[in-house]
């Protein structure tokens, strides 16, 4: 916990509360804050979350729930070191493109993950609409993590009576670009108008930089999405980030959507041409635009049927290796019908 204050500590606790859709427990709460670069041992978070408990932020519900935020507590958050929490997305962004090791050509290494977490009796479900969105393309690749309880993905430990979907994070793209040599900076997350199956304009952005909450993440919590119908009739709004990078750079940017291509990582909407907008979006002189499908996409679809979820944007990092084809994962979900039929 070096560098953080009992209430910086606590003020990020109340943060992954804020985030969660419903109660959540000591170890997911654990588990968000080493994402966040704070490790603390079970006893210090029960700690923390009783002292937060006496001061009227949360409140206890049961063993097996966990805990969730009171009115107060939701106050709290807003009122908290608003400023120092800007930009938060962007750093974690940069990172963890940083850090990912996938090599195209050999399909091996780790790219990044979302991670979707929802009651395991709502997988069969689930995946009947998540599989329409990677079949019409709004999603990065044709591929998608699982976790059932017990088992850790992308960082995260999916706890009984739960399942963890995980899709490829868009952010795998900036990942590859910069093991290409080529610079990359995410501009804007936002929604895209989607009309007969061709990208249209952005109609909503929100700036990476100035904001504390992953902007994909935000927009599918309010509701704003329209992927599922999208998905079937071609028409809505999708989730989509916008990037630029050095337009000395085109040929390269080309070459590396060729490589992801290849390996299954569709995911580039659109490639601009140097200097001019792109999507309604004007970029910075001496640049260009790209923009990229949300890897959250096929989570706001099941938002849109009204599944109970948990999102993690921006999760982490896992083995390309461990993510599996949607076709598959739905022919288990099936399977998981006939079973409980």
């Amino acid at each position: 916990m070096a560098g953080k204050s009992t209430r910086d500590v606590r003020n990020l606790i109340l943060k992954v509360m804020a985030e969660s859709d419903g109660p959540v427990g000591g170890a997911r709460i654990a588990e968000a804050l080493r994402a966040a670069g704070v490790v603390l041992q079970p006893r210090s978070v029960r700690f923390h979350l009783l002292r937060l408990d006496a001061d009227g932020f949360t409140r206890f519900i049961s063993r097996r729930q966990g805990r969730e935020l009171t009115p107060e507590g939701r106050q709290e958050v807003q009122r908290s070191d608003v400023m120092g929490k800007v930009g938060w997305v962007s750093s974690k962004v940069d990172a963890l493109g940083y850090a990912m090791t996938f090599d195209p050509r050999r399909q091996c290494g780790t790219v990044v993950a979302n991670v979707c977490i929802l009651d395991a009796r709502d997988y069969a479900r689930a995946m009947v609409h998540v599989v329409p969105v990677f079949q019409s393309g709004y999603s990065l690749g044709r591929i998608m993590g699982l976790a059932v309880g017990g088992e850790t993905f992308a960082g995260y430990s999916c706890p009984r009576g739960r399942t963890i979907l995980a899709p490829v994070c868009s952010v795998s793209i900036n990942g590859m670009l910069l093991k290409a040599g080529i610079p990359v900076t995410s501009r804007f997350g936002g929604l895209l108008e989607i009309r007969d199956r061709r990208p249209v304009r952005f109609v909503e952005l929100i700036e990476y930089s100035g904001t504390s909450v992953d902007p994909l993440a935000l927009f599918i919590r309010a509701g704003m999405t329209q992927v599922k119908a999208c998905a079937v009739s071609g028409t809505g709004l999708i989730g989509a980030s916008f990037r630029e990078f050095p337009s000395a750079a085109l040929s390269g940017v080309r070459d590396v959507v060729r490589s992801l291509d290849t390996a299954g990582l569709q995911g580039v909407v659109a490639i601009g041409r140097p200097g001019l907008p792109l999507l309604g979006v004007s970029v910075t002189e001496g640049r260009t635009g790209l923009v990229v499908v949300g890897g959250l996409n096929p989570m706001a679809a099941l938002r849109e049927e009204g599944i109970p979820m948990e999102i993690r944007p921006l999760a982490g990092l896992d083995e390309f290796g461990r993510f599996r084809d949607v076709d598959d994962l739905a022919r288990l979900g099936r399977r998981r019908i006939t079973y409980v039929e």
